[in-house]
């Protein structure tokens, strides 16, 4: 089939890499208009621009693919559309420009995780394993009808870019099976369950602060989740110290939560609701990151510290 391919991250480009290698045949690749780094205020090229670009294929970017994309979409005559971690909503228009339809592929088994954030919260909640669902996209955000699913196991010490590196293979496999069922006519396509439906938000800085009165597995689910964006982190009267990497450990010590209640050469122990959190892996504003040890040898924590006591 002729694929017009919409996406924008490091996962949308091992899809696009597959449909490539695969019997399909990509018109045009899409990809979200550029953004401004904030480090030096220079432009950075999306993985997907970057790659188009380096192999020479057609690419587009709308500021709004349904207002600005449609007449210029439709002169390629695609039998379908495929979108992963694209970024835009598509207006009823554009879902029935193609003979196929548009067909979405997200990061979850759905209807869970519905929404922007799948794999983060598949792991803040402590999933075992990600799911990924090739879906017919509707004008509702994935709404549409299953075609199909696919899963990948987690070992439990996955930040949310290392999940998703492993998910993508799987993802990219069952999509290309995907377009091989659409074109031969055998896709089946099963409705959604809405009563099912859980949904997800963007993640923000400003909710990556680590609140203590958790448990501690909780806690290093939720640094795996916010890891590397938009981070995780505790405050004190030194300033916010992202955690990168940390452990749990079940042992219950006396003291409030957030207060240091084990300190040594290798690194300290902090109070959760239950159980202590190791930091493993740290980075002060302003610094690079650095083992934990690394950190304690500038900066003087003794036992009793209390983390986020300002706030």
């Amino acid at each position: 089939m002729k694929v017009i391919f919409a996406g924008t991250t490091k996962f949308a480009l091992r899809i696009l890499n597959a449909i490539e290698a695969s019997k399909h045949q990509i018109l045009a690749v899409v990809t979200q208009s550029d953004k401004i780094n904030s480090r030096g205020n220079k432009i950075v090229d999306s993985p997907i621009k970057a790659y188009a670009n380096e192999m020479q294929l057609k690419l587009f970017q709308f500021e709004s693919i349904s207002r600005d994309g449609f007449d210029i979409l439709a002169q390629l005559q695609a039998d379908i559309m495929v979108t992963a971690a694209y970024g835009q909503i598509l207006s009823d228009k554009l879902l029935s420009l193609f003979k196929h339809g548009i067909i979405n592929v997200h990061a979850s088994t759905l209807p869970k995780y519905r929404g922007p954030a799948p794999v983060q919260y598949a792991i803040m909640n402590g999933d075992e394993e990600l799911g990924v669902t090739i879906m017919q996209t509707v004008k509702q955000i994935d709404a549409g009808d299953i075609i199909a699913t696919g899963s990948v196991k987690l070992d439990g010490s996955e930040n949310a870019d290392e999940a998703l590196e492993k998910l993508a293979p799987v993802a990219a496999n069952t999509l290309v099976s995907t377009l091989d069922l659409i074109e031969n006519g055998q896709a089946q396509r099963i409705t959604q369950d809405a009563s099912r439906a859980t949904f997800t938000k963007m993640l923000n800085k400003i909710d990556g602060r680590i609140i203590f009165n958790k448990s501690a597995q909780d806690i290093v689910n939720f640094v795996r989740a916010y890891n590397p964006n938009p981070g995780a982190y505790i405050t004190s009267d030194r300033g916010r110290l992202r955690i990168l990497r940390a452990s749990a450990q079940d042992i219950e010590h006396n003291g409030i939560p957030g207060e240091v209640v084990r300190v040594d050469k290798t690194g300290i122990s902090i109070k959760c609701a239950n159980g202590v959190l190791l930091p493993l892996i740290v980075q002060a504003d302003g610094k690079k990151e650095m083992p934990i040890d690394a950190y304690l040898r500038g900066n003087n924590i003794k036992l009793g510290y209390l983390f986020n006591s300002e706030l």
